[in-house]
């Protein structure tokens, strides 16, 4: 995972796949249902007004009232995937290994640091950390989700993300860790290559070399540029190396059975440009409804375009090798599958526990993909090059094909909420 912002570059080790999907083809979706109508999980009336939206409100507002008065007939308001849903196991133990990392983080003078001059009143690194330890202890001694819920609303106030329109519309997107057969050498089989970061790259004189100017419209060139002696892996397909620049991490399988990973190490002064945006420019699939899965099918049909469009991005991401590490994010602690988020770190709180609601995709048991709207509690532990604001979030999914496909249809509004103990 990236581990500092660079200007013009992504910020972190994952980039999402909302660069493959047309933001401004999403229409708004109520969330609860009509005898809810949201009203309890909006902002406030007062933030509404014009006044507010000409002054730049701060990301987060405190609610003055509680959050889940809304929820008596709407179990997507509970967190039931803490004991078991949607044909997935219990993942309590991953919770609380999140909710671990984070007092782990909270911990360092990084995160001190980070805490201070926090533009929103009564957000502290002290809080925070109280916060952590008590809503573990209610984590272990609840025996339901509304249980949970019930000790929250008692103990904790909710800070609602003002999202992109200051009135808690968040973007949520996805973002997983690939699963690559690699090799060490190149051989007949393996022959594109992912790369380490360059010794000298910050002597490199500006504009940096483009993509294609690096690797080549074939992505093979790399030997006749300034990545020559830098090669890390070998992979067999031509997409499989972009897409790992795309998510900053990946796991390795080697032929002899073993497994590595590897993470973001560093970029380009580029910012990234998004392939499936080109595709639809040039009228290769319609902008409305695309996805990651389309744009692989696309290429699949046709692998001699990935020559045409991925050189149009001309960022560049190197890696190095993590022996195994799993993903980690911004505040430098492993990711947990779907309990670990991404958001703009200039302006969220990181480590901090959140709750997130949103329509989230799920495989169901006969390999189909479903839709519910779901409730989360996650920990903020990472940052993107495409979270910027208080509208967006990238939910990471964790590591594999499964992980992956879910990711790649993951686009939804929803909403955003922090969890700090009453004062």
């Amino acid at each position: 995972m990236q581990k500092k912002l660079l200007t013009l570059c992504l910020s972190l080790p994952v980039v999402p796949l909302i660069f493959f999907v047309p933001i401004q083809s999403l229409n708004y979706r109520e969330l609860s249902p009509p005898e809810c109508r949201l009203t309890k999980w909006e902002l406030p009336t007062s933030l509404k007004s014009s006044d507010t939206q000409q002054t730049s409100p701060l990301p987060l507002l405190s609610l003055q009232r509680p959050l889940f008065a809304c929820c008596e007939a709407d179990q997507s308001c509970l967190d039931e995937q803490i004991w078991g849903e949607n044909a997935k196991s219990p993942d309590k133990k991953g919770l609380l290994m999140a909710v671990d990392r984070s007092l782990q983080y909270l911990q360092t003078k990084s995160a001190a640091t980070a805490y201070q001059g926090y533009k929103v009143s009564g957000i502290t690194h002290q809080r925070i950390s109280k916060s952590l330890r008590r809503f573990r202890q209610l984590l272990l001694t609840s025996k339901s989700a509304a249980e949970l819920n019930a000790a929250i609303a008692k103990e904790f106030v909710f800070y609602q993300s003002i999202g992109a329109d200051t009135k808690g519309t968040v973007l949520f997107t996805a973002y997983y860790e690939p699963l690559y057969s690699a090799s060490r050498t190149p051989t007949a089989e393996y022959r594109y290559p992912i790369y380490r970061l360059p010794p000298d790259l910050k002597s490199w004189a500006k504009p940096h070399p483009t993509r294609l100017e690096l690797e080549g419209a074939d992505g093979l060139q790399g030997k006749k540029s300034k990545l020559r002696g830098l090669e890390l892996f070998w992979f067999r397909d031509r997409l499989e190396p972009y897409i790992i620049q795309i998510q900053g991490s990946a796991r390795l399988q080697l032929p002899d059975g073993t497994q590595t990973t590897v993470g973001y190490a560093g970029n380009t002064a580029y910012g990234y440009k998004s392939i499936g945006r080109e595709l639809a420019n040039d009228g290769k699939l319609p902008l409305e409804g695309m996805t990651m899965p389309k744009i692989l099918d696309y290429f699949q049909k046709y692998p001699q375009e990935l020559n045409v469009y991925i050189p149009r991005d001309p960022s560049f991401v190197f890696f190095q090798e993590n022996h195994g590490a799993p993903a980690t994010g911004s505040i430098s602690v492993p990711l947990v599958a779907e309990r670990s988020i991404a958001t703009d770190k200039s302006l969220m709180p990181p480590g901090a526990l959140a709750l997130i609601r949103a329509d989230f995709p799920f495989i169901e048991t006969n390999g189909k993909i479903e839709r519910r709207i779901v409730s989360r509690y996650v920990l903020d532990q990472d940052t993107g090059g495409a979270i910027k604001g208080a509208g967006r979030v990238d939910y990471f999914l964790g590591t594999g094909q499964q992980a992956g496909d879910r990711a790649g249809v993951t686009v939804s509004n929803g909403q955003l909420y922090y969890l700090l103990l009453k004062p």
